[in-house]
């Protein structure tokens, strides 16, 4: 049963946003990254993390399967629990902001409605959308899990590119070729990202990518 909303009342804590971003040194935000199975999501999040933690950064890396063992581990891969997963995961994201943290999140998301969902519970400029672009034909080379090949074989249901769809961003903040382009070149694309330079952190940022 749910809790009817006038029981609720939401709590103004005594600590802004803005007295933890100034503690930290920087603003907290989101980069979101999304994309299909083997198109690089953990791997360029896991180095972009490297790198901003280097510069000082204070960071946390969400990602797919690590929340599915413990936050979303009684959703399947149904639209409806896909949505449950994202819609989750996107207020967890929102309280690391608002502790002044750079969430670095690597999940699928296959649907656009989803990912715009977690950006409009945002602030302008929080959220950011990092589309990791791989053919298919790559990601399944790439398949050290073997899940596109239990896909194409009938034993995974609702997989996306092969059974369920995908819907690439159309207006990323950033757009990645983790086909063509090695990892060092998508984290500097990554950090070069006009909303994250807006950090005051971004010195360092900006002399990494010269």
């Amino acid at each position: 049963m749910q809790t009817e909303n006038r029981n609720i009342k939401w709590l103004d804590t005594s600590v802004s946003r803005e007295q933890r971003e100034s503690l930290n040194g920087h603003r907290g935000a989101v980069l979101w990254f999304t994309g299909l199975s083997g198109s690089g999501k953990s791997t360029l999040s896991n180095a972009v993390e490297q790198r901003l933690y280097e510069f000082g950064y204070r960071t946390f890396l969400l990602d797919g399967d690590n929340i599915r063992h413990g936050l979303c581990k009684d959703l399947g891969f149904s639209h409806e629990d896909r949505t449950e997963n994202i819609r989750r995961i996107g207020e967890v994201a929102k309280l690391f902001v608002d502790a002044g943290v750079v969430v670095l999140a690597a999940f699928i998301s296959p649907y656009r409605s989803d990912r715009e969902i977690v950006r409009s519970i945002m602030r302008p400029g929080d959220f950011n959308e990092v589309y990791c672009q791989c053919p298919l034909e790559v990601c399944e080379q790439r398949d050290l899990k073997g899940l596109y090949k239990k896909a194409r074989a009938g034993e995974i249901s609702n997989f996306t590119g092969i059974s369920a769809p995908y819907e690439a961003p159309l207006a990323p903040e950033v757009a990645v070729n983790t086909a063509e382009d090695n990892l060092g070149t998508c984290v500097e694309r990554v950090l070069a990202m006009g909303n994250l330079s807006r950090l005051p952190c971004a010195g360092a940022v900006a002399k990494a990518g010269n």
